[in-house]
């Protein structure tokens, strides 16, 4: 078999060669630093006989596409670990994940925090042990026979439930064995002892809360322990800026048990959720787009006719009436877009329609994955729909991109990639349709001057779609504005137009975000800035603080004429001492603080202090309403 290399090089081999083998006809010292091999793309193990052509890649473990190997090998590590410090305990599934690792034990006894570094102890002796990981491949019945046998019965289920001409693989670690598709590190050293367990919870077996429960155990693992400490200042870093500690010491929101998911704004959230709603539609306004209304309530048969109930209907809130009528709270909004289309005769003429709506959408989440208002069951999105040609894809792709990046600048966040979402294995619409729209959205990607990454089976239900992913403060990235071309709903709803040839034609549309909903996007922005808002953002601008009772009547004066500035003001004239209020002003984020006393009363001034800061500025007070108020403005009315 022939097998071509990164530098193009063509080479044969016999069929069954290994990796190693590959490696060892190479260099004798990649040989010893080759982890795993990628054919076509795809990670294998070293050991593993290889018997097609295909691009080899002989990867060392420094290399970033071995990082989730080591996690993996890092999960097997740890459950072996387990299973000798805590004889009886059954292993489930144990996958790497984003930054890390995990695995569900079946325990009687509940694991605690104090066993977390004795597990650590036993997984740093079993890389030292360098065990060899070897795959070997099993028979369905024998595999099934073997793990009941030793109690697994996890094991034995998961294989029962496998189809029938799955190839059924075992890693052997040692003495111990995992049943795993693989691929792994050649043996336990290579793991290396960068890692660090994190955190317990609890887990339904398969998901399931009818199931069950299960402990699980988390980590991280790094390829060095550079990376792993890099890693764990910035998780320390986040936890200070944790939107939920943060939100609860300005008391922006709360979430409780009788609303899971829902998010209960307090007078203070409501303020800055507003003000962000405020600035988004000025934007949208400014750029042609026509703000609409649609219903909370649509009959489920609008659902099926668009296809949502097909991909969606697990995740719909249901409710039926005494008629017979069954009706869905909307997850989305964009049949009710279609619907608004449809009224009337568009001509083309009219395109491109852009249709906007600040959406409130419900989406069944499992409790489980809730996570303060990042990720909730009610939600509003900063939605809209452009109804085009497909000759305006192009320019409405980058108008939209150029006004992406003012958002993202304005709200102080940067855009760190673009990726290019391509046709998933459920999706509605044919082959045609599919080649036709990612051909046409990549080619509008590029003449938006946009660099994108490809990410094969990630596309929407209705068409491939533009991810944009920005970085926050402390390195952190997250998906939330995205652009979708659909070919498909305008089809399936009946939308048409009138073409200039007096021909009946369907519009596309594009589904588009900027924020992606105002909840996720506001705990990310409450933690970029650690509460720490811009003063045209801060929900509370400015508090007057006396400094002692006298300047109490000044104090009003000095509030009434910051209002009327137009700056969101509160008043602080407790008879407390002025640091005491000053820490706690401070702990509640307040951006600035005007602090009075008789002087300041006496002379007609104000004492500015701003957050982080210890110094005062004095400014007389016409002065300081003029400053306070121009660096209130938003930056779109600057």
């Amino acid at each position: 078999m022939q097998l071509q290399f990164p530098d193009g090089a063509l080479r044969d081999y016999p069929e069954g060669v290994t990796g190693r083998e590959i490696a060892e006809g190479l260099s004798k010292s990649l040989a010893k630093k080759a982890a795993v091999i990628r054919l076509d793309g795809e990670m294998l193990d070293l050991d593993r006989a290889l018997t097609s052509d295909g691009r080899i890649e002989i990867l060392t473990r420094d290399d970033p596409a071995v990082l989730e190997t080591i996690r993996h090998d890092a999960s097997h590590v740890m459950a072996e670990a387990v299973q000798e410090l805590f004889p009886g305990t059954q292993v489930t599934i144990g996958p790497s994940i984003e930054d890390g690792f995990y695995y569900d034990f079946a325990r009687a006894e509940p694991f605690s925090l104090d066993d977390l570094p004795k597990i650590e102890a036993k997984m740093r002796e079993i890389v030292d042990r360098d065990e060899k990981i070897e795959r070997e491949v099993w028979d369905r019945d024998e595999a099934i026979a073997h793990f009941k046998a030793v109690g697994e019965s996890y094991k034995a289920e998961i294989i029962s439930d496998l189809p029938e001409d799955q190839t059924i693989t075992v890693y052997r670690q040692g003495n111990w064995k995992d049943l795993c598709r693989g691929p792994h590190l050649p043996s336990t050293k290579m793991v290396g002892k960068a890692f660090k367990l994190t955190k317990l919870a609890g887990a339904y077996w398969r998901g399931d809360s009818n199931n069950a429960q299960l402990q699980r155990i988390y980590g991280t693992a790094w390829a060095s322990q550079e990376d792993l400490d890099a890693y764990l200042k910035r998780i320390e870093e986040a936890e200070k800026r944790d939107h939920r500690r943060i939100g609860r010491a300005m008391d922006l929101f709360h979430i409780q048990e009788e609303g899971k998911g829902m998010v209960f704004w307090h007078k203070n959230g409501w303020t800055l959720y507003r003000t962000l709603e405020a600035y988004m539609r000025r934007r949208l306004e400014a750029e042609d787009y026509g703000e609409v209304k649609t219903p909370q309530l649509l009959d489920r048969s609008l659902w099926e006719k668009s296809g949502h109930w097909e991909k969606f209907g697990h995740a719909m809130f249901v409710c039926e009436t005494d008629e017979g009528e069954a009706l869905a709270l909307k997850p989305m909004n964009c049949p009710g877009h279609v619907q608004i289309f449809n009224v009337g005769q568009k001509s083309y003429r009219d395109l491109p329609l852009r249709m906007a709506e600040f959406g409130s959408c419900h989406r069944f989440e499992p409790s489980g994955g809730l996570h303060g208002i990042m990720r909730v069951r009610g939600f509003t999105q900063d939605d809209a729909h452009i109804f085009c040609r497909e000759d305006q894809i192009e320019s409405e792709t980058t108008r939209f991109v150029e006004l992406l990046h003012s958002v993202y600048s304005d709200l102080g966040v940067e855009l760190h990639s673009v990726k290019l979402a391509l046709r998933p294995d459920l999706r509605a619409g044919t082959d045609e349709t599919w080649d036709i729209a990612e051909q046409k959205l990549e080619r509008a990607a590029k003449s938006a001057g946009m660099t994108v990454e490809l990410l094969p089976g990630e596309g929407a239900f209705y068409g491939p779609k533009l991810e944009f992913h920005l970085k926050d403060a402390i390195g952190r990235t997250w998906q939330c504005g995205t652009l979708q071309l659909d070919f498909v709903l305008p089809e399936r709803l009946d939308a048409e137009y009138t073409a200039e040839d007096g021909s009946k034609q369907r519009p596309v549309m594009l589904h588009r975000a900027i924020l992606g909903t105002f909840e996720r996007f506001l705990g990310i922005l409450i933690e970029n800035y650690a509460g720490n808002f811009p003063l045209w953002l801060a929900p509370v601008q400015v508090v007057v603080a006396t400094i002692t009772s006298d300047a109490e009547a000044y104090g009003r004066d000095v509030v009434k004429r910051l209002e009327a500035a137009g700056l969101r003001v509160q008043s602080d004239f407790r008879n407390e001492k002025i640091n005491y209020k000053i820490r706690e002003l401070s702990l509640a984020k307040t951006p600035v603080i005007a602090v009075v006393g008789r002087k300041e009363a006496e002379d007609g001034t104000l004492a500015l202090r701003r957050l982080g800061t210890e110094h005062q500025r004095l400014l007389s007070l016409d002065d300081a309403v003029q400053v306070l108020s121009g660096e209130a403005l938003a930056p779109d009315l600057a």
